[in-house]
Order: C-alpha cells, then structure tokens, then sequence
C-alpha cells in the first residue's frame, strides 16, 4: 500500500491521504483551515508554477515565510515539482539569510509579500505565495522525483560559525515518518 511505502515519496504519501479523505480537515492555523483537496489543489497550483521556472529534481528551492498555511502550501508544492525545499527562517539576520540563499544558489525564492523587504540581495526569481498563484492548474503535476532524490537542505547552525548545509532525501524523510508513526501509535486524528 502506498500510504506506507518506504519507496514512496513525501508528495506521494500525501496525495494517498488526499485520495481516502478529500474532504477532511488536513490544516489547521488559527482561525483557518484547509481540507486535503483543497491544500493538495493549492500546493498544485504552486507546483505547476515552479514546474514552469525550471524546478524538478535536485532543484533546490528557498521558502522564507512566517508560519501560516502558505508555509505547507509551499512545501508541498516544492516537493510536488520534484524540488527541495531550503527552510529561510525570518527572523534569522540579514547576512544569515544572505550566506544560504548564496551558498544554496537557490534559483527560487518564494516568500510572502510582507516579508519581500526583509531579504537580502539575491538572484532568485521570486514568487510571492499570496498573490502569484491563482491562473495555474490544480491537478497532480508529473513528477520524475524518485525516493533518492533531495526533499530539503537545512542549514545548521555551523561549527565554524559558517551555516552548513545538509541534504535529506525523500527515503529517509519517509522512514523516519514512518518510524514515528509506529513507535508512536499515530492516528488519523491528532489535535495540537
């Protein structure tokens, strides 16, 4: 069965659950919410759009957001168009933020409009996650990502002083999720 698969990849397991329950409620961030289709349809429509400026496998992408649902949407839309995703906290210094987006040579940015003045000098094409998405489609996009391919990089905090990078591919992102669902005995439903 897929939804258990260590051969499947992140995006994959998801898109099991949004086959056995469209309708329920996947997210939930204060006072909205979104159920799996309609968080599955948004995250396609970003991947559509990422799909479209080059992003597929070992694509590095940069998402600098603040916690909302824009932040799952863009991740799961990363990881939809077969790219990885390089987490960009806000709150981290300017020249933090300037040394990853460097070093990673992200050629994607995707941020939300109110932090576009907070960013460092970069290169990256920018998509702004609530406003740039709304004319592309809302279907599963084809995906040539495979479970060996990158699922994020995230920067640590460097014994040098210097951040460094570490690759995670979608094998060992889903094991470890796996492994926590069973030892923790994880259920449909989970309240926070």
């Amino acid at each position: 069965m897929l939804g258990h698969s260590q051969e499947a990849c992140l995006h994959q397991l998801f898109e099991f659950q949004v086959q056995q329950s469209p309708d329920a409620i996947a997210l939930v961030y204060q006072k909205q919410s979104l159920t799996y289709q309609e968080l599955n349809d948004r995250a396609n429509q970003l991947a559509h759009r990422l799909k479209q400026l080059g992003v597929g496998p070992e694509v590095l992408v940069a998402i600098c957001v603040e916690r909302s649902l824009s932040m799952v949407i863009g991740l799961l839309g990363i990881l939809k168009a077969g790219g990885a995703y390089v987490p960009l906290d806000p709150s981290y210094p300017p020249d933090r933020l300037a040394y990853m987006l460097e070093h990673s040579q992200t050629p994607v940015l995707l941020v939300q409009q109110a932090l576009l003045p907070i960013l460092p000098e970069h290169s990256a094409q920018v998509i702004c996650l609530d406003t740039d998405l709304d004319s592309t489609p809302a279907e599963n996009p084809q995906s040539d990502v495979t479970p060996d391919n990158l699922a994020y990089v995230i920067y640590t905090s460097g014994s040098t002083g210097k951040p460094k990078g570490v690759a995670i591919a979608h094998r060992g992102a889903v094991n470890t999720l796996l492994d926590i669902n069973q030892r923790f005995s994880v259920t449909r439903t989970i309240a926070f």
